[in-house]
């Protein structure tokens, strides 16, 4: 099998597993998920997609030409999700002017140093983060009132073709990368997949 983000499920499968199949999402899928798990998700997620949106620009920033259609409508979703973000923020009377818990932060400062990596270990990070959310709101199934505003949020058909598209981007750079850079796309996907388990984790201590 060439050198493909498929390999890269098949090959660490049990790690793939652990990001995207948690406790946490389970819970929520039950409705037994407790208030202050799921709001410190939440505010922590929000931390992280703020840096989450200067590291797609980073993305862009590498990325050739013919990408940048992909990547602009990324970032244009982004600005949508952190004002939805917001707003649920409040409903929840939750601060978000508040410090990345530990795993947040070394998630984030994980995401700003790819920013010195060639563009199919950027391009591969950017799928993974990406796949593990629409994995892991998609597959604990459909989800009660109000968790399953956000299960749709990353579970939608939409969003699931922009990843498979994020995906492709990704398969086409990788094919022809030198094997260096290969290993770093490899790496790159294992620590993403240990970086979102922990950060379900992370949510999930917090009850």
């Amino acid at each position: 099998m060439s050198f493909t983000c498929t390999k890269l499920l098949l090959t660490h499968s049990q790690i793939w597993h652990a990001a995207t199949i948690h406790p946490f999402l389970q819970q929520c899928h039950l409705g037994t998920i407790k208030s202050e798990q799921f709001n410190t998700w939440l505010v922590q997620d929000y931390l992280f997609v703020v840096e989450f949106t200067r590291m797609v620009g980073r993305v862009l920033a590498s990325a050739p030409l013919d990408h940048f259609d992909v990547i602009l409508g990324g970032l244009a979703a982004l600005q949508d999700e952190l004002t939805w973000f917001k707003q649920k923020a409040a409903q929840r009377q939750l601060n978000l002017d508040t410090k990345k818990q530990a795993t947040c932060q070394e998630y984030c400062e994980y995401m700003h140093s790819l920013g010195t990596k060639p563009y199919p270990v950027q391009a591969t990070a950017f799928w993974a983060m990406e796949l593990a959310y629409n994995q892991g709101w998609q597959l604990p199934g459909e989800m009660p009132v109000p968790y399953n505003e956000f299960a749709n949020r990353w579970g939608n058909p939409g969003f699931t073709e922009y990843v498979k598209i994020l995906e492709q981007q990704a398969d086409e750079v990788l094919q022809t990368a030198a094997a260096d850079v290969q290993q770093q796309a490899e790496e790159a996907f294992v620590k993403v997949a240990k970086f979102e388990h922990n950060f379900w984790q992370m949510a999930f201590n917090a009850g």
